[in-house]
């Protein structure tokens, strides 16, 4: 029997389930990620990006969250995401950076690259998988959740191997809080003036929030050059992320399709790198967006935290964990080589 016009034209005027359900969990993501830039100034060395991931697990774990945030907590995770990487742009100065010196930005090549590399190799021998030894590789070399998430959106852009990447932030939460008190314990141990050990703090640090923290103990004005080389590293998300997306291209990626050479959203964080650095943009446009960038990245970690069951977590097994503490100690390690060079 045919089917009823009514039903017919029910059938193929109604939304998509996931277009009706996005608003739900959007503006919830979104909230939390406003909520979280409100508590982080109350807990030093802390982030906004890693009290939001928190709070998804949390959330995940215990109330739980209904069917109908499913669609807005998805977009998150991925749309806003790349749009959070790409305002992160408008917090770098070419000529902030340059002002460093050609030596030191070597030893920032350096330390980027060669935590890369290294960290990969020490995965392999300790028997993680290459996936997640990758993430952990970009977070402790680069600029901790964000460099987690944008390497995850590239090498895995539908989030099949999302718990990688929740493992790999919360590494990057641990290896990176302790650092603040190892850092400038160590600098007053081996007798660093307060330049060298910001250069140091900014170069092996993870998140930007913690060389913040560290900075600011060190005291004698190692903040401000460990902000600036912790900026130079994060510089390196570009040319690290086009890397990544060439060879998914040469693999072909997960599903046979070819990702674009170089990531919309990496040229979209070059694009804001050049309008900041050449442009002379009022210091409340800057402001806002960095508000604005938090903001997207902070409901991108929420989404990305319920996303999250910690029994998985937990059995995740030590290597991991031992992947991170070597990677730490190799990032460290390097940019206190370099920096003793150069300084």
């Amino acid at each position: 029997m045919p089917q009823p016009l009514a039903d017919s034209q029910t059938a193929t005027t109604t939304a998509p389930p996931a277009r009706r359900g996005l608003p739900p969990g959007l503006l919830l993501c979104l909230a939390v990620a406003v909520l979280a830039q409100l508590i982080a100034p109350a807990i030093p060395g802390v982030s906004a990006l890693i009290i939001a991931i928190i709070a998804g697990i949390l959330i995940a774990n215990t109330t739980g969250l209904p069917a109908a945030v499913a669609a807005g907590t998805d977009f998150s995770a991925k749309k806003l995401l790349r749009a959070g990487i790409v305002l992160l742009g408008l917090q770098l100065v070419l000529g902030d950076i340059l002002a460093l010196g050609a030596p030191m930005l070597l030893v920032v090549v350096a330390i980027v690259g060669g935590g890369i590399l290294g960290t990969v190799a020490l995965g392999r021998l300790l028997g993680v998988a290459p996936r997640l030894s990758l993430l952990i590789a970009c977070g402790f070399s680069i600029c901790g959740a964000a460099a987690v998430a944008a390497a995850a959106g590239v090498t895995d852009p539908e989030d099949q191997h999302e718990q990688d990447t929740v493992t790999a932030v919360a590494l990057v939460v641990l290896c990176g809080t302790a650092m603040i008190a190892l850092i400038p314990a160590a600098s007053a141990l081996l007798g660093l003036a307060p330049g060298t050990a910001g250069l140091w703090a900014g170069g092996s640090i993870h998140e930007i929030a913690q060389v913040v923290a560290a900075g600011g103990v060190l005291g004698g004005g190692a903040l401000a050059v460990a902000v600036v080389v912790k900026l130079a590293r994060i510089l390196m998300l570009a040319p690290v992320m086009a890397v990544l997306s060439t060879r998914e291209r040469r693999r072909g990626g997960a599903d046979g399709a070819r990702p674009p050479l170089v990531p919309l959203f990496v040229l979209g964080f070059l694009a804001m790198v050049l309008l900041r650095s050449f442009l002379p943009l009022p210091d409340a446009v800057v402001e806002a967006g960095a508000v604005l960038q938090t903001t997207l990245l902070g409901a991108a970690m929420f989404a990305l935290g319920t996303g999250v069951e910690v029994r998985a977590l937990l059995r995740v097994g030590a290597r991991p964990f031992a992947l991170a503490a070597a990677s730490t100690v190799l990032v460290a390690s390097t940019a206190l080589a370099g920096v003793m060079l150069v300084a």
